[in-house]
């Protein structure tokens, strides 16, 4: 990206904090309008020219590169810039339901006027002049609308341990919190990949970024969990909880909790797999998320349909009743500090006591459920909001960012590659 001109987060802050309906309408002047156009004309040209290339790298043959002595540490720096650029536009997703991803022109009222600038900025970006701007319909601006989707998601197949995990990583960004893309992904098949990695990758690394991947491809995403599912994803779930790793243990237990939070009828199917068994050894781990997300996969496993208990399914004799009691002590035992920080799993291990028991655990009893002040409201640190005028802002920020180190350029193809191809015409109903 370009290192002079207006600061790119301050600009995208600005036009969140105008693009929300719940502050009072601003008008800008003329003046305003006129340098927050070109402003951000520029700087989006300047994305949007990067990932182009970036793509064209993409599409290139693997030997081509290599003959052209690109590396794959070439590649990698390339899906760091990648992921980058990717991040900075996914801010917008998250700071309003009219983003930088998706925006779509409201000619009328003052209180959209910062969507409209930045609507029309990247629609000239991607399409020049040469297509009329037409009020109320939606573009969509994302690696697969400049031909970049389907190359990444083949480097997930790279001969590389590092350009598979890298790119693991850069697709779990892509649709993470993103319905559109996550469609996307699914349409391109991108699944499949990233479940070969999962469960076969020989690098325990790249199997956990492909599980990170994903776990954001089935966030809300009912298609894309009934084909994890009928790909026998429990299994490969169960298998990924005997890992030496803790880091892939984690992952593995945060997405299983939350599909069967999401889906009450897949419990019988976990624990025909012997997850019960798994979680509760887990449950006695030296890793306190370990701990805590095994004991949350035991509390799911622990309700039926209605709420009722059902012990049978998850308790091998005394086993699980000696695991809490296990635990209880070691909690008892604990300093302060170290109380403070087992918040979660103190109420974790007396919800799984009542669920399966009746009754209340002794650390109820001892007051170590909920200590003392932490049933306080969190201070707000959030109730003071600033707006100041808009070059103040860009200039202030500007001050305040140095650059640690010049950006890296894709590698340069001396020869010929594939023909860059110009964006799709985007679909009026997507």
């Amino acid at each position: 990206m370009a290192k002079e001109g207006p600061n790119w987060d301050g600009l995208l802050k600005w036009s969140l904090s105008h693009a929300d309906s719940t502050n009072p309408p601003r008008n800008l002047s003329e003046e305003d309008r006129k340098w927050f156009m070109e402003a951000m004309q520029s700087q989006t040209v300047d994305v949007v020219k990067r990932m182009k290339e970036i793509t064209l790298v993409m599409q290139t043959p693997e030997e081509v590169l290599e003959s052209q002595g690109v590396t794959s540490q070439d590649i990698e720096d390339m899906l760091d810039e990648l992921q980058e650029h990717v991040e900075s536009i996914d801010m917008a997703n998250e700071g309003a339901s009219t983003s930088f991803l998706l925006c779509e022109l409201w000619p009328e009222g003052p209180s959209c006027i910062s969507v409209e600038l930045l609507h029309t900025s990247m629609h000239y970006a991607l399409f020049g002049s040469q297509e009329p701007l037409e009020p109320g319909r939606r573009y969509f601006l994302d690696l697969h609308s400049i031909g970049g989707l389907v190359p990444l998601l083949g480097y997930l197949k790279n001969s590389h341990v590092n350009i598979r995990a890298k790119a693991a990583e850069v697709v779990s960004t892509i649709v993470q919190n993103n319905p559109k893309s996550q469609q996307l992904v699914m349409e391109a098949n991108g699944l499949e990949p990233l479940l070969s990695n999962f469960t076969s990758d020989p690098d325990v690394t790249a199997r956990t970024k492909a599980l990170g991947a994903i776990s954001s491809l089935l966030r809300h995403n009912k298609p894309a969990i009934a084909a994890f599912r009928l790909a026998n994803g429990y299994a490969a779930l169960r298998d990924a909880l005997s890992s030496e790793s803790v880091r892939f243990q984690r992952k593995a237990l945060n997405l299983i909790h939350y599909l069967l939070h999401e889906n009450r009828s897949d419990c019988n199917v976990v624990t025909e797999l012997g997850f019960p068994r798994v979680l509760m050894h887990l449950a006695s781990s030296e890793d306190g998320e370990v701990r805590e997300g095994s004991l949350r996969g035991l509390l799911e496993l622990a309700k039926d349909r209605t709420g009722q208990v059902d012990v049978s399914s998850i308790e091998e004799g005394e086993k699980l009743k000696k695991i809490l009691e296990d635990r209880i002590k070691g909690i008892s035992s604990m300093s302060p500090e170290d109380l403070g920080a087992a918040k979660e799993e103190r109420q974790l291990v007396d919800s799984l006591w009542n669920t399966c028991y009746n009754e209340p655990s002794s650390l109820r009893e001892k007051g170590l459920v909920v200590l003392p002040g932490e049933d306080a409201l969190p201070p707000d640190v959030a109730s003071k909001h600033f707006e100041p005028p808009l070059r103040a802002w860009t200039a202030n920020r500007n001050e305040d960012t140095k650059p640690s180190s010049e950006k890296k350029q894709a590698p340069l193809l001396l020869g010929l590659g594939p023909p860059a191809q110009d964006p799709p015409a985007p679909n009026s109903s997507s």
